[in-house]
C-alpha cells in the first residue's frame, strides 16, 4: 500500500489524480465528480505546472502533469 505522507505528497496525489481525471474526461467525456468542471480541471493543472490552459487542452495538460510528477513528486512509502 503507498502512502503520500506531507506537503509534497498531498501534492503528487492531487497531481495524479487530476492527471487521471483529465485523462477521464479526454476519454468519455465523463467529470471524476461534480466539483471537477473541464475549465476548473485545467484552472487546477495550470496551478501545479505553472501554465495556463485553454478549453480542450485536456492531453496537453495531462503531459505537462506527468512531467511534473515525474520531476517533483514523491514516490510514496
Amino acid at each position: 500500500m503507498t502512502s503520500f505522507v506531507g506537503e509534497r505528497g498531498v501534492e503528487t496525489f492531487r497531481a495524479i489524480y487530476l492527471k487521471t481525471g483529465l485523462r477521464l474526461f479526454a476519454k468519455t467525456g465523463m467529470r471524476p465528480n461534480r466539483a471537477w468542471t473541464p475549465t476548473a480541471m485545467l484552472k487546477a493543472a495550470g496551478k501545479i505546472t505553472g501554465k495556463v490552459y485553454k478549453r480542450g487542452q485536456y492531453d496537453l495538460a495531462v503531459t505537462d502533469l506527468e512531467a511534473w510528477i515525474k520531476s517533483n513528486g514523491t514516490t510514496g512509502t
